[in-house]
């Protein structure tokens, strides 16, 4: 299978090529340009690092969020529209299980979270086992201390891995310290996650879970909330 999938939700975006799990190209945002003029133009690099078409795609894998209600936006939209022009499938992954799947390592209970501002965290706890990640519960914006707190609940005592690209104010917080009395520490994954959405896209088009360009939907996990804490991010996706 030949994807691409992209990644517009934070302004550590990217995109990436990927044929039978292996990646063929891949291109990181790391700027401040505008996800409107930099998207494009980045997806034609990899395209052409790759030896490929759009119309040489097998699908497509575009990140859901949570993160920035406009980089999301633009990053799903931008989707739909290949599906409907060229007619091939496409899956939304959420960011958070991508993270997830980066820093579980073998454990059992995952706990993955990015900053989102404001003192809070975007967090998911997902369970891993033979089939993959499943995700116990919702995601949420939440503090950094009560997201542990649900964490440890929802894995019923067993270890957990705490996978993050951004520690933010976890360190900080007394309930975080009395993880770290038990040896729980946080691993640090790459920010840049548009190689890990290409391959869970890759697993769910496989699979028969790829959805048409109406069903792709956005996750902001609270909207309202989405746009306060990612201010500023018009078309940046920061």
């Amino acid at each position: 299978m030949l994807l691409l999938a992209i990644d517009t939700c934070d302004l550590r975006g990217g995109a990436a090529v990927l044929q039978d799990d292996v990646v063929l190209a891949s291109a990181n945002h790391d700027s401040d340009e505008d996800y409107s003029s930099w998207l494009l133009p980045a997806v034609h690099r990899v395209l052409a690092a790759s030896r490929c078409r759009m119309a040489d795609l097998d699908a497509y894998g575009v990140a859901s969020g949570p993160g920035s209600f406009t980089g999301v936006r633009i990053g799903l939209t931008t989707v739909k529209a290949w599906t409907e022009v060229y007619g091939k499938p496409a899956a939304a992954v959420s960011r958070l299980k991508a993270i997830a799947r980066q820093g579980s390592e073998g454990q059992k209970f995952v706990a993955a979270f990015a900053n989102a501002r404001r003192g809070q965290v975007f967090g998911a706890i997902y369970r891993q086992d033979a089939a993959g990640l499943e995700r116990i519960g919702e995601e949420m914006v939440i503090a950094p201390g009560e997201f542990v707190q649900i964490a440890v609940e929802q894995a019923l005592g067993e270890k957990i891995a705490w996978a993050t690209p951004d520690v933010g104010g976890l360190l900080d917080t007394p309930e975080w310290r009395e993880r770290q009395k038990l040896g729980d520490e946080p691993r640090i994954v790459s920010p840049f996650l548009a190689t890990a959405i290409a391959r869970l896209a890759e697993t769910e088009v496989a699979a028969g879970r790829s959805t048409g360009s109406l069903e792709l939907d956005a996750n902001y996990v609270r909207r309202c909330d989405a746009e306060v804490f990612w201010h500023g991010g018009a078309s940046r996706g920061s």
